[in-house]
């Protein structure tokens, strides 16, 4: 089946995937081929209990529109977004490159998604009962103190439904999103979630999803910053605007975030970084695609980790062979 997707074009095979595996889950047909993970750890966060600890990233159900199906599969979490105020269509196409010779891939997406209200509407009817993240960023079109903003709308719009939420600072496909990174602007944002959330007496934890491509002292900062705050923890790491690990070069030259193996190295040394500030709760994820892989992540001071390309490139399989 994942061998046949590979000869649509990325996005149409995307599609295809998540579509074909919604019907088994309505049918009744997917809870007779996969079972839940029996033996794993559990991991307590806050007032979460994850039953295992790999979960699927943000970015692969945008909407919202698959998690059920995909909770049935086996993940101990599920984290749909990232979720813009406004639907918006993205960055122009073709914005997604397989590179298979590393299991990666480059994507220029650009925040594509049907706007809050569409994921409300599905959060609504929701039937997975597993951990629920939601990654919230702000619209392309929206000017510094505008995005804030939106951060700000999404996380009224989806507190109550959330189990957890991801404030998204890190995509490299809407420009200027990084720039939060900064520690003025980062203080900012975080200063004002801090104060929604304790406005509307959210207690579920809350994850703020970093660069790979930030130095140590940037991160020391940020970490303090969220601290300070009483945030919960961080995702490490996003996509990667650097090439220097591409050899082929029509791929050093493609815009966007590079993901799957290829990053695994990056990611990691966040990780350790994140740790060694024992900046709370950490989620790994970046170039997972093997039980050692999830291993070397939890290994260096994660409590879950996540899979994006590494599913893609193997589908469910991956599960099973994390779990034996």
């Amino acid at each position: 089946m994942l061998s046949l997707l590979r000869i649509f074009p990325p996005e149409v095979a995307h599609f295809i995937a998540l579509k074909s595996l919604n019907i088994l889950y309505w049918l009744g047909i997917l809870k007779f081929i996969y079972r839940p993970v029996k033996g794993a750890s559990t991991v307590t966060i806050g007032s979460l209990t994850f039953p295992n600890r790999l979960g699927i990233a943000a970015g692969l159900d945008k909407n919202g529109d698959y998690f059920n199906a995909l909770g049935s599969l086996g993940f101990g979490f599920i984290e749909v977004g990232t979720i813009t105020p406004r639907p918006q269509y993205g960055n122009p196409k073709p914005r997604i490159w397989r590179i298979p010779s590393n299991n990666s891939i480059i994507n220029s997406l650009g925040f594509n998604n049907k706007g809050v209200e569409h994921l409300v509407r599905n959060l609504k009817k929701r039937k997975f009962k597993g951990v629920l993240g939601i990654n919230i960023g702000a619209n392309k079109d929206s000017d510094k103190q505008q995005r804030i903003e939106d951060y700000i709308f999404c996380f009224r719009e989806v507190a109550r439904y959330a189990d957890y939420i991801t404030i998204n600072i890190s995509s490299p496909n809407t420009p200027g999103l990084r720039d939060f990174h900064q520690e003025e602007d980062f203080k900012i944002l975080i200063t004002k979630i801090a104060s929604i959330r304790d406005e509307l007496e959210f207690s579920n934890p809350i994850f703020v999803k970093l660069s790979p491509d930030e130095d140590q002292q940037t991160i020391s900062k940020l970490v303090d910053i969220a601290r300070a705050s009483k945030f919960d923890g961080f995702i490490a790491t996003n996509t990667t605007i650097s090439r220097d690990m591409i050899s082929t070069e029509k791929f050093r030259t493609l815009p966007g975030g590079l993901s799957g193996e290829l990053i695994k190295n990056k990611s990691n040394k966040v990780i350790e970084k994140l740790a060694a500030l024992d900046s709370g709760s950490i989620i790994g994820v970046g170039g997972v695609a093997s039980k050692e892989d999830f291993d070397e992540k939890i290994n260096l001071g994660a409590s879950l980790v996540q899979v994006y390309t590494g599913f893609i490139y193997k589908g469910p399989k991956i599960i099973s062979e994390i779990f034996g």
